[in-house]
């Protein structure tokens, strides 16, 4: 009996005491690893620093840039500076590097079709030359002019081979031109502001001729008491009280180009001569 407790404490302690013998005895077989992982971690440094592997490309690998034209190289000379000598009271256009000069025969671009366009040629043959006729006749379809007034606008564009008298005689034959109609004209846009006087004088600068100059006076007289009177009332329109006051009126009526007998009449006074007066408008 006492043989056999003997012995179950001898056993338990036995399997108390295995773990750490187990740990100790593991020992020994852990070395060999340990030291196989140590040994090709020193052979992977060593083949790491002798041959190291190829890294990505990155910015400062790229290959370097051209330095563009009128700009200098920076890494030529990191110090030098272009504008050290400029005088600093002098343009910026003036100061600046020159650029380069652009190739010739480089075609402008319009922004809307980046087309290329060439720049317009005014001795280009090939571009339609107006007539002295389609001209003449661009300026008829505007208004009416006088034969004298439209051979003053055809002679800067008359050439070697065009008649200019015959051009004109061309355009009366056909009805295109017509001093009757410019007399017409020239009364219906001045007879109720002008009087008879400022009308003939501008007939007689466009030499419309004689006859027709004195057909037109004749007409004009017949109304010049009503259109002065017209033109009275529109201005004024009360008969003047004191002498300053008629002077005042009657001159603006001779500045407009109406007779004395007429103003008299207008004023209520004599036949008084009023073109040696100031004209007062």
């Amino acid at each position: 009996m006492a043989k056999t407790l003997e012995t179950a404490r001898g056993k338990r302690h036995t399997d108390s005491s295995d773990p750490a013998r187990a740990a100790h005895q593991a020992l020994p077989s852990q070395e060999p690893d340990r030291a196989a992982r140590l040994a090709k971690a020193r052979s992977l440094l060593e083949q790491a620093t002798t041959h190291p592997a190829p890294h990505p490309a990155t910015k400062s690998d790229a290959p370097p840039k051209t330095p563009e034209a009128g700009f200098p190289d920076e890494r030529a000379d990191p110090f030098s500076n272009p504008f050290e000598d400029a005088d600093p009271f002098e343009p910026f256009e003036q100061c600046a590097p020159a650029a380069a000069p652009e190739p010739q025969g480089h075609s402008a671009y319009s922004r809307s079709t980046e087309r290329p366009r060439k720049a317009p040629d005014a001795n280009n043959p090939r571009r339609p030359q107006r007539s002295l006729k389609g001209r003449a006749l661009a300026y008829l379809s505007r208004r009416e002019y006088s034969r004298a007034e439209l051979s003053r606008k055809l002679r800067p564009y008359v050439q070697e081979a065009d008649s200019l008298e015959s051009t004109l005689d061309s355009l009366e034959r056909d009805g295109w031109l017509s001093n009757e109609r410019f007399v017409e004209s020239v009364v219906h846009r001045r007879a109720a502001r002008m009087g008879g006087s400022r009308i003939i004088n501008e007939l007689k600068r466009h030499a419309v001729g004689e006859a027709l100059i004195g057909e037109t006076a004749d007409k004009l007289a017949q109304t010049e008491t009503a259109r002065a009177q017209a033109v009275w009332e529109k201005k004024y329109g009360v008969v003047p009280e004191t002498p300053a006051e008629r002077a005042k009126q009657a001159r603006f009526l001779a500045a407009r180009g109406f007779s004395a007998s007429t103003i008299g009449k207008i004023l209520k006074g004599g036949e008084e001569d009023w073109t040696d007066e100031p004209i007062d408008d």
